[in-house]
């Protein structure tokens, strides 16, 4: 029996070449195509694009991105059990697929591109916020990447798209809402991974664009950091960690002390960036 793409069903692919998902490595295996296509295309059109895959696993999303048209995949893949699967899949695509095996966090995708990639990934849990703010810290702007797709846990992709007063608003807001659009597509019922998680997932899509603000990011993270870290007290008390009076750097930014952290927009976070 073959799938929709002339390779094996990948269940069959994950019992051939032995590979129970590792809680260690925060895997949870996607093994709908249709599922994964629909990932896929959430970016928009892949015709012509590289693509950045991390943690593919047996491959079920690398298999719908080259399904749907993507012109060359660099899928990191740090376990080591994967990457027969994987290597099965670079035969059938020849030249569209290279698997590089190692670390993400420790791997610069500039090595490998020369110009705007898209990234595409079903994150590993145990990774995906740190990958996540690294991508969207740049210093250079625009960044690598023309597009993201990304699947977290639903509350840290909510934590993402988050809005002033909301609950979930935070410093992940902040970085994302700065200067990217970011909503949360869908969402994933636990019963679509093998094994399933205890916890929904959800696709976000971000697109890079001009900063709502002027800033500099270090300075960003610095006052984003000193006010979520005592979000529940006024601004006068948690941005004294910064080392500076927080009076002066509050009327400098023109924002009473008396306001707290889920109250300022990503605007009024610039303002107290370019006074720090």
């Amino acid at each position: 029996m073959t799938a929709m793409d002339g390779l094996p069903p990948l269940s069959e692919v994950i019992a051939k070449h032995g590979l129970s998902a590792k809680k260690s490595l925060g895997q949870n295996f996607l093994l709908d195509l249709n599922l994964t296509g629909r990932i896929a295309r959430v970016g928009g059109p892949l015709e012509d694009k590289e693509v950045l895959e991390v943690g593919p696993g047996p491959g079920g999303l690398t298999r719908a991105l080259l399904m749907n048209g993507a012109k060359r995949v660099v899928a990191v893949e740090r376990d080591r059990r994967c990457l027969a699967a994987l290597a099965e899949i670079s035969e059938h695509y020849p030249g569209r697929l290279e698997v590089i095996e190692g670390d993400a966090l420790e791997i610069d995708p500039h090595d490998h591109f020369s110009g705007p990639v898209q990234i595409s990934a079903n994150l590993p849990y145990n990774i995906g916020t740190e990958l996540f703010t690294r991508w969207m810290s740049s210093d250079v702007w625009p960044p690598f990447w023309s597009g993201m797709t990304l699947m977290f846990q639903k509350e840290v992709a909510q934590r993402i798209v988050a809005q002033p007063g909301d609950k979930a608003y935070g410093r992940l807001a902040i970085l994302a809402g700065w200067r990217t659009d970011a909503e949360i597509a869908f969402e994933v019922s636990p019963k679509a991974f093998t094994p399933p998680p205890k916890v929904t997932s959800a696709v976000i899509s971000v697109t890079p664009r001009a900063p709502v603000a002027e800033a500099s990011m270090k300075a960003l993270e610095r006052v984003t950091q000193a006010a979520f870290g005592q979000r529940r007290k006024m601004l006068r008390q948690s941005l004294k960690s910064l080392g500076v009076p927080p009076t002066d750097l509050l009327a400098a930014a023109g924002i009473l002390g008396e306001r707290r952290a889920e109250t300022l927009d990503i605007a009024e976070f610039c303002a107290l960036a370019r006074a720090l």
